[in-house]
């Protein structure tokens, strides 16, 4: 199940509320929804107040498995563990989401743009209206755009693998070695460069993975399309460790239990290295950063296989199954459109019709 969970204050401190939703993972169909008026308080404690709901929502549906979009970067981070909570009103109210959180079997955070989190922000302005005596206005009724419903500009990132390089020749795990492009791999991405010139133009962000095969894709559309190229850490591909450079069979003939464990459990790391799970974090941030600043375009990502299988499965609203289960050839390209209503489309998967000739 997903929770969008958000809160406000109109004074910070002054009149505050929160506003939840619990949403279906597939269908997005709404299947609670809290909102409550909670007196005087800052934002950030409606905004814990808000995740609290949604989270005991989520437990009395059942959800065992649940993902939390909130576009407060200070509640994600806190939950992550990776900024202090220090504030005095705020310590039980995050002790108290923490114990919510420890019941479900799978969890995730993610930090979200504000416009993607409309239904709580909604939600959480409703309370406070209703608390300060005001009859919220009804929305007004439109129709959607398409037959999806999807509505807003979406942003569109065109996804493209990098070319050929020899680790990819002789079949072995290549995450974070710096290996460049062999010379069919730099005829691959010239190719690859043409075909996105003839769909974007020199405004377009390319944005690349920083590890060298990524970067010389990257700039070889740079050069068939005028534009500059930028790198994103975000996007780089896994993390190996110790099986980086080895084949299948050798990572498996090395490390027989944990390899096998790691192609059935996304949440298990390499040695040494990342897991699924971790790739699948980080590509989500990187995702949203990128929307963060570029919304509402096009953007060409240069990216890895997982990276790119990542930002699908994002487009799909999947699970984890999808990584083994799609085949992304070298140099080839995908398409996904993010809206900022939270809907997505994808329209590319693998594509190598420009290698063809």
């Amino acid at each position: 199940m997903i929770v969008e969970a958000d809160g406000g204050s109109r004074g910070n401190p002054g009149p505050a509320g929160y506003g939840a939703v619990v949403l279906d993972a597939d269908t997005r169909a709404v299947l609670a929804e809290r909102a409550e008026g909670i007196g005087v308080a800052t934002n950030n404690v409606a905004e814990y107040q808000g995740l609290i709901a949604g989270l005991e929502a989520a437990a009395e549906l059942g959800a065992e498995s649940v993902r939390v979009r909130m576009d407060s970067k200070l509640v994600v981070e806190q939950m992550m563990g990776r900024w202090q909570v220090k504030h005095p009103a705020m310590k039980p109210l995050a002790t108290r989401a923490r114990e919510l959180a420890r019941a479900f079997r799978e969890i995730d955070f993610d930090w979200i743009p504000r416009e993607q989190n409309k239904h709580a922000d909604r939600l959480a302005n409703e309370a406070m209206d209703r608390q300060a005596g005001v009859e919220p206005k009804a929305a007004p009724v439109t129709a959607p755009p398409s037959w999806t419903g999807a509505q807003g500009e979406p942003t569109r990132l065109l996804l493209l693998r990098h070319g050929q390089t020899a680790m990819s020749v002789d079949r072995r795990y290549s995450g974070r070695g710096d290996v460049p492009l062999t010379e069919v791999g730099q005829a691959q991405a010239e190719a690859a460069a043409a075909r996105v010139a003839k769909q974007v133009d020199a405004a377009t962000p390319i944005i690349a993975s920083p590890l060298t095969r990524t970067l010389r894709t990257a700039e070889a559309v740079a050069a068939a399309t005028g534009g500059e190229v930028t790198t994103h850490q975000g996007l780089i591909e896994t993390d190996f460790g110790a099986w980086e450079g080895l084949t299948f069979a050798e990572a498996s003939a090395k490390d027989p239990h944990l390899h096998s464990s790691w192609l059935s459990d996304t949440s298990i790391p390499a040695p040494g290295g990342e897991s699924m799970d971790a790739v699948h974090r980080r590509v989500r941030k990187a995702r949203d950063e990128i929307i963060a600043r570029y919304g509402g375009t096009t953007i060409v990502v240069v990216s890895h296989v997982t990276p790119i299988k990542s930002l699908l499965r994002m487009g799909l609203d999947v699970g984890p199954s999808l990584l083994f289960r799609l085949h992304l050839d070298l140099a080839s390209l995908s398409l996904v459109e993010f809206y900022p209503d939270g809907n997505a489309s994808v329209r590319l998967v693998n594509d190598t019709s420009h290698l063809e000739n």
